[in-house]
């Protein structure tokens, strides 16, 4: 699978990793759609309208933080750039289509 390996990456905590950052962002959000968020961001996955409510909800700080450091891993720091600005796209959308559902 594609994304296997920055799902792990995601969602687990390894020994040099602040570990504020994992508790306060990464258990906000199911691994279902942590997976299906950076397949998005990293590949051609699509975010589907339930992820987006639960990225919203997690926050863009967080959002925007977890995206980074995956990018900023020796293997995808070449595209880091494309990567941010997906990461953006991603939000964007994300915000969107959770206004567009939320009751009035």
């Amino acid at each position: 699978m594609f994304c296997g390996e920055y799902m792990c990456t995601f969602i687990s905590c390894r020994r040099n990793e602040p570990k504020k950052l994992w508790d306060q962002c990464v258990v906000k959000i199911s691994p279902n759609c942590a997976l299906k968020i950076i397949s998005q961001v990293f590949g051609d996955g699509v975010v589907s309208i339930p992820c987006c409510k639960e990225l919203v909800q997690e926050g863009k700080e967080c959002h925007d933080t977890l995206v980074k450091y995956i990018a900023d891993r020796p293997s995808l720091i070449g595209n880091e750039s494309k990567y941010l600005q997906k990461r953006d796209e991603v939000w964007a959308y994300c915000v969107s289509v959770s206004k567009a559902v939320s009751p009035a």
